[in-house]
């Protein structure tokens, strides 16, 4: 959660080092024991957590949306393929930055899965080299919508603590309206306006008119 703060920046950093002191987890789901074990121990010689599912409907009972990290994925599995279990979790709203394997590769099943939203699509064996880039970048990825999320989220929870009238205050500052204009629009004094917008950047912990803008630009207030 974002603290209450004068410059944007420090919050920005404290959101950041809090997704970054949460270990993120490779999930791998493929129905091939031997390339879960390889797969295991790749993520580990770079040290990163693993968990390995060998059937995608033990993946989605188990997953919790809350855990950071990727899924590294097979296309072709009994009873659900790769592609279904991705349109499950799109189903869900969740989005869990995914790499796809697969041992049949085709263009067509690549612009299927590179369309479902997918970082990479890889041919089995991978290379490691490769495919740890691929991983890197979907964590990355993950990693960063966390972040602007909880951010967001932070903003949507100061919003919430304006007044009626502290929004409307904030939606004409915004528009580029003068203190004057707000006054005349609104119908109240200039220096009850003064006090509004001292209240509202206070609220929403920005120093000036030009860091809420830029919020607002941001994350569409």
């Amino acid at each position: 959660m974002l603290i209450i703060y004068g410059d944007i920046q420090v919050a920005y950093e404290i959101v950041k080092k809090s997704i970054m002191e949460t270990e993120p987890t490779v999930f791998i789901v493929d129905d091939d024991e031997a390339v879960r074990q390889s797969l295991s121990l790749l993520a580990k010689s770079v040290s990163l957590k693993s968990r390995c599912f060998d059937d995608p409907r033990e993946f989605l009972d188990a997953y919790d949306p809350s855990e950071p990290g990727c899924l590294v994925l097979d296309v072709r599995m009994p009873g659900m393929s790769g592609l279904e279990l991705k349109a499950k979790l799109a189903e869900r709203k969740i989005d869990l930055p995914t790499v796809f394997l697969t041992g049949h590769g085709d263009v067509a099943m690549g612009v299927g899965a590179m369309k479902s939203g997918a970082v990479d699509f890889i041919l089995k064996p991978p290379n490691d080299e490769v495919l740890l880039d691929s991983i890197q970048k979907a964590i990355e990825q993950d990693a960063e919508r966390r972040r602007r999320l909880a951010e967001r989220n932070s903003i949507a929870e100061r919003l919430a603590s304006l007044t009626k009238r502290e929004r409307q205050i904030m939606e004409l500052l915004v528009q580029g309206k003068a203190d004057k204009q707000i006054a005349h629009k609104l119908g109240i004094s200039i220096r009850a306006v003064g006090l509004h917008r001292r209240k509202v950047l206070e609220k929403v912990g920005v120093e000036s008119v030009v860091e809420l803008t830029r919020l607002a630009v941001i994350f569409g207030l």
